[in-house]
């Protein structure tokens, strides 16, 4: 399946046109937030490798409506040791205008649906500093919290911890 659709959010397969849309929104978290640890902004040329990396059985989507994209995520490695293997990451970022109406459950359900046809056996969320709504997002997806790993990360002269979810697929 490559589509969920609740309302008339499209979730699809992220391609390269949908790199100056998709770095756009990740540089809005890199700048304004602390969702990411990344410091400095992608470039479009950065976020279209970014995506090319992206295939096969580690997918990035695209959430859209009427062509416009929402916001977007990712299935990556989650080690590169072979005993992890049947583990997959996700990653999920939404437009700060797209969110509280769907469109992360939207992406998230589509990348956990990826990762069960892919083969995985779970998928592993790391969630930094205090993101309550990415907690209530993975929360609401069915993840559950299996630790946090404290002060790991520094952005804006904050310490920052880090909230590690799993779902079992």
């Amino acid at each position: 399946m490559l589509s969920f659709v609740p309302g008339t959010i499209r979730v699809r397969i992220a391609t390269a046109a949908d790199a100056e849309a998709t770095a756009a929104i990740y540089n809005a978290e890199v700048l304004g937030a602390m969702t990411t640890f990344d410091l400095v902004p992608r470039t479009v040329r950065a976020q279209q490798g970014w995506l090319a990396g992206h295939g096969g059985v580690y997918p990035a989507v695209v959430a859209e409506v009427d062509g416009g994209v929402l916001g977007f995520g990712a299935l990556s490695p989650y080690r590169n040791r072979p005993a992890y293997a049947t583990t997959v990451e996700d990653s999920v970022y939404v437009d700060e205008g797209a969110r509280g109406q769907g469109t992360g459950r939207a992406i998230l359900t589509q990348l956990t649906e990826l990762a069960r046809s892919g083969g995985f056996h779970t998928v592993i969320a790391h969630i930094a500093g205090d993101n309550d709504a990415s907690v209530a997002l993975h929360q609401a997806c069915g993840f559950a919290l299996v630790g946090v790993e404290r002060e790991i990360g520094r952005k804006f002269g904050t310490w920052l911890d880090v909230a590690i979810f799993q779902y079992m697929l």
